[in-house]
């Protein structure tokens, strides 16, 4: 048995998959987390808003969380805030910007009394018996960390989402060389992201693609509408510096680009000079070839703003052919078929569509394989957990570190829910605590599951067929109906030989019982269902939901 002190790592989120980022560490008593992000919902959560963590085990243990740290502001790291914290109520660090993200999200849910702790790159703090420095790396967004997290059995580096950057746009490079130290120190394990982990070289530097916005902005006629994620600030300012250049003013279109370009103004994240900026409304005072519009719906959300201009359902915008469109992003995978489609339609309204297939408008902000090769070799971990990718990334990713001299025994693919026990002597595999989805539909949390799911796509697919009547309880006779209601399944007009033919079949399920009691209500339905799933499959080959209803009036 191991004489050394133990620390534990467990994945709520963030491993198998990219997004839903929530890592816990324990020792002893005290519990750190490590952001608490979501997802977007899969194609098949039909209706459903956005998919965090199971923070159960977190709620069961929430007299021992000492607080929350945060590597950056993207939704797959801050996404679950307003939903956990309301639950599991701690006080949190991170960078200004990412701070000022989080409070937008709790202020918005009506989340109070949360401490945030704002700090800089450098910063050490105490937590519970952790010791956390925040170490500045290059991502696509501002004020992006790696974490080095001190306690009594030793160090573990959270990589954060990174890339090694010469040239970034805020002029501030990744900060080597506190990782070097921490290396040179001795690194209990590393948790380093995956995401580029197939892609080899290096990612290009955000730097690059500001040349190919000026080139496309030298080149347009008319209005210039970039779509892109709203929280990538580095290239906002850079559309924006490129849109200034040629005399454009700036607009914001979506609620989420407002929101959060407001949040990095105040902070001076975002630098729009006196003059340029203008409300959707002030659209109409100036001239085409002078508006810059930047919008959501680089994955083609159906309710972004890219997505209601393209298909005419915005108030204000309509895609016009004179319109230069640019899409700087790639498809998150499982999107690919609503960026397509939005793309369609651009070119059907005959605007000019730049996206990533046909000019350099995106780069990645996370590391490809020589920047993560580099990544390890500054840190020299004894163990090592690849995070942040789904199974085959994290696969390769250890491929990768054993490649680079790591005894396989010493890496860990880690699942959700597995807690990871470490020691300077042992590695092991301390049991599962609960995890999972939590699927957030509007204000419900966690009450849509997958029987709900499973109705919601049955009705998607073959419709709803409701049977409605009304019995007098008295004399145990039908006084009204069947009355066939079709919603989804056929379209009555035109198919009332089916609709009539329906009705006889319920006519003859109720005319075999004579004098109906009450207690013969549930026996009807269950027949009904069955009979009218058989004749309409028979029939017609489809096999919608069927919803009898019966009506007392006794």
């Amino acid at each position: 048995m191991s004489q050394f002190p133990k620390v534990r790592v467990t994945a709520l989120g963030g491993v198998d998959e990219i997004g839903k980022n929530l890592y816990v560490i324990e020792y002893e008593d005290d519990i750190l987390v490590v952001d608490c992000g979501s997802i977007f919902p899969k194609e098949d959560m039909l209706g459903i808003d956005l998919v965090i963590p199971d923070a159960s085990y977190l709620v069961a243990n929430k007299h021992r969380v000492r607080g929350y740290v945060f590597t950056h502001g993207h939704e797959d790291h801050i996404g679950a805030t307003p939903y956990i914290l309301q639950q599991v109520p701690a006080p949190i660090w991170g960078t200004r910007l990412t701070l000022a993200l989080i409070d937008l999200k709790l202020r918005e849910h009506r989340v109070n009394g949360i401490q945030m702790n704002a700090i800089n790159p450098r910063d050490e703090v105490k937590i519970g018996q952790f010791t956390v420095k925040f170490v500045k790396v290059s991502h696509s967004i501002p004020g992006a960390c790696a974490l080095i997290i001190s306690c009594p059995a030793g160090v573990i580096v959270h990589s954060g989402d990174f890339k090694i950057d010469f040239t970034p746009v805020d002029g501030e490079i990744t900060d080597l060389s506190s990782l070097a130290m921490a290396g040179d120190a001795g690194v209990l394990a590393l948790l380093c992201e995956s995401t580029n982990i197939e892609r080899p070289g290096y990612t290009m530097s955000e730097r690059k693609i500001g040349e190919t916005f000026v080139n496309q902005f030298r080149n347009a006629q008319g209005r210039v509408i970039v779509a892109m994620f709203a929280s990538n600030i580095n290239r906002l300012q850079q559309v924006i510096d490129s849109g200034i250049r040629f005399g454009r003013k700036v607009c914001f279109v979506g609620r989420s680009m407002i929101s959060v370009s407001r949040v990095a103004m105040q902070l001076g994240e975002l630098v729009i000079p006196e003059g340029y900026y203008l409300e959707v409304d002030d659209l109409d005072s100036y001239r085409d070839d002078e508006l810059l519009i930047l919008t959501t719906g680089s994955q083609g959300e159906p309710m972004s703003g890219l997505t209601r201009m393209a298909f005419s359902e915005h108030r204000k915008l309509q895609i016009k052919p004179s319109d230069k469109v640019i899409i700087s992003a790639t498809p998150i995978p499982g999107n690919e078929k609503f960026v397509s489609r939005v793309i369609n339609q651009l070119y059907r309204c005959g605007a000019e569509v730049i996206y990533e297939a046909m000019a350099e408008v995106h780069v990645s902000g996370h590391a490809c394989q020589e920047e993560i090769k580099l990544m390890h070799a500054l840190v020299r971990p004894k163990y090592f957990i690849p995070i942040h990718g789904e199974y085959r990334m994290l696969w390769q990713h250890a491929e990768l570190a054993e490649s680079m001299g790591m005894d396989r025994q010493n890496i860990v693919l880690p699942a959700c829910g597995q807690v990871i026990e470490m020691s300077q002597d042992s590695l092991s595999i301390a049991g599962t605590v609960p995890t999972g989805e939590v699927l957030v539909d509007g204000l419900g949390i966690g009450d849509v599951g997958n029987v709900v799911l499973r109705d919601r796509k049955h009705l998607s697919q073959d419709g709803l067929i409701i049977v409605a009547m009304a019995f007098d309880r008295t004399n145990g006779v039908l006084v009204s109906g069947p009355d066939v209601i079709s919603r989804g399944f056929v379209y009555v007009r035109e198919n009332e030989d089916i609709i009539e033919c329906t009705r006889e079949v319920v006519r003859g399920i109720i005319a075999s019982y004579g004098r109906i009691e009450g207690s013969d209500w549930p026996s009807i339905k269950n027949r009904i269902k069955d009979e009218l799933h058989r004749y309409i499959y028979e029939k017609i080959k489809r096999n919608p939901m069927i919803l009898p209803i019966i009506v007392d009036l006794g």
